[in-house]
């Protein structure tokens, strides 16, 4: 009987070294379910139910013989409910097994488990933490087709104004358009060029609107800060995201058209909007304009704006409208849409972040949205336009170094992801996923390109140079026209013989 009690004294010394990862792993789950506290409890209520759920969840996701177990014992130790109580009939047997069972190894294990699960339960928190400062109080609630939630957020409440140089600030009154300015229109053009069908976001499609006073806001959900590589990182691109154009290391591939070697102060362009295929979570395919200034090293300044489909920041594969700012290569600062505060939205039509309909389809009707950003002369701020004079809003001067001042190049075109998984090229599609070369009603396109000189006036370009880094997997073709301006086809299939 004494050499029996010191086997059972051993393993239930071994058992509570296996019950501080039960523990976290219980609680982890009870998380899940809502519950923070893992407090002693009543047998009886909700939460007596959530916590028998979680030992059911443990048993059926086979954590080990072991785990269930001592995770049982730990229950009892608790208090349980009656599920829990038949199981205390063997604890006894159960406790003489583990007195052969419960090894080293087992315990090394459970050790490991311990930072797996720990590590997972803090992610949870402070995935939870991050939704509670984005997600702001809303006085209206519109649900998309599409799945998505709008939240119609008082305007001085906007992420924007959590920033230290902009707290307390009002949103400023919109400027004068460059001269030369002409209201485009986003539209639905055949070869004929005589149908029109007005491009809209899906979530305004019920006819529901924010009202006056108030912006759109894509609510963020738990699942897409989960998804991001790091939720330190959510809503931002990978450092490695550069512009520049003589390195292809960094996995982003391109088809751009772009000018320097002046001064800017904006862009327009009018660009064709599809739905390409993206072949992995982590990957994307985008259509923008890039507003850049300062050298390609850590002093990176850019503006983006203009369409992608993103899996890992969105969920789906539907396009969507979109922008982007950093003042230091994609490093700490900036983020996509309203991730982060910098942006000051002015508009209650636009939600950034939101899906695009309809899109371009191949030998069939395309689709297109016109997009201006420029630079106000009078308090240096950079602005947006989308569409037929819509202003969605402004990018602070305050928040950039050398865009505070002008832009030293202009860039349209298509990037892509390719995480060359399996030693394959991706897959990933840019534009319609088709080459340069098949044009109208096959081939994306940018038109009418044209940027904002020192003196606030738009006018057309006359030096568009184009390139593509990888021109067997996406390419490009520029041209000049009356209709058109200047504008160029560009895009690809991604992984094909000449790409493999």
């Amino acid at each position: 009987m004494v050499r029996e009690e010191r086997k059972r004294k051993a393993c239930c010394l071994e058992l509570s070294s296996i019950n501080t990862y039960t523990q976290l792993e219980v609680e982890l789950l009870c998380f899940r379910e809502g519950f923070v506290s893992l407090r002693p409890i009543n047998r009886e209520g909700k939460r007596g139910r959530v916590r028998e759920r979680c030992i059911l969840h443990l048993q059926a996701t086979a954590l080990g013989e072991a785990t269930h177990q001592a995770v049982q014992f730990y229950f009892m130790q608790m208090g349980s409910s009656t599920s829990i109580t038949i199981l205390s009939i063997g604890l006894l047997f159960l406790l003489s097994f583990f007195s052969s069972f419960c090894t080293t190894v087992c315990i090394s294990e459970a050790r490991n488990n311990t930072l797996r699960v720990g590590e997972e339960l803090r992610k949870y928190k402070r995935a939870r933490a991050l939704l509670k400062r984005l997600n702001k109080p809303s006085l209206k609630i519109i649900q998309s087709p599409d799945g998505d939630t709008i939240d119609c957020v008082p305007i001085h409440k906007q992420p924007a104004f959590d920033h230290p140089r902009l707290r307390g600030q009002k949103p400023l009154e919109p400027p004068k358009r460059p001269r030369g300015h002409v209201h485009a229109r986003n539209i639905s053009i055949n070869s004929n060029q005589d149908e029109v069908t007005h491009i809209q976001q899906l979530w305004t499609v019920s006819g529901e609107a924010c009202p006056d006073g108030t912006i759109p806001i894509r609510r963020t959900k738990e699942d897409d800060i989960l998804r991001a590589r790091s939720i330190k990182r959510f809503g931002r691109k990978p450092v490695a995201a550069g512009v520049r154009r003589d390195s292809i290391s960094s996995g982003h591939e391109h088809a751009v058209g772009f000018v320097m070697g002046e001064q800017y102060y904006g862009a327009k362009a009018s660009m064709n909007v599809w739905a390409p295929q993206v072949a992995s979570q982590s990957e994307f395919s985008l259509s923008q304009i890039w507003v850049i200034s300062g050298s390609f090293g850590n002093d990176l300044n850019t503006i983006e704006a203009g369409w992608q489909v993103s899996p890992q920041l969105y969920g789906d594969n539907l396009p969507r409208f979109f922008t982007y700012w950093t003042t230091d290569a994609y490093q700490a600062t900036g983020c996509y849409n309203l991730l982060c505060s910098g942006f000051v939205q002015t508009n209650n039509r636009i939600a950034m972040g939101a899906a695009i309909s309809p899109t371009s389809s191949y030998r069939g009707a395309q689709f297109d949205i016109s997009l201006l950003i420029w630079k106000d002369p009078n308090h240096g701020n950079w602005w947006l336009e989308f569409g037929s004079g819509v202003l969605v809003g402004y990018w602070p001067s305050v928040l950039f170094s050398h865009l505070a001042d002008h832009a030293s190049m202009i860039q349209f075109g298509g990037e892509i992801v390719n995480t060359g998984s399996n030693g394959f090229h991706s897959e990933t599609q840019m534009g319609s996923g088709h080459f340069a070369h098949e044009g109208f009603g096959k081939s994306a396109y940018f038109r009418n390109l044209e940027i904002v000189d020192w003196d606030n006036s738009l006018i057309p370009l006359t030096n568009l140079r184009v390139l593509a880094d990888h021109p067997n997997c996406y390419d490009i073709q520029g041209g000049i026209n009356t209709v058109w301006g200047n504008y160029f086809y560009f895009g690809g299939p991604g992984r094909n013989m000449k790409c493999p």
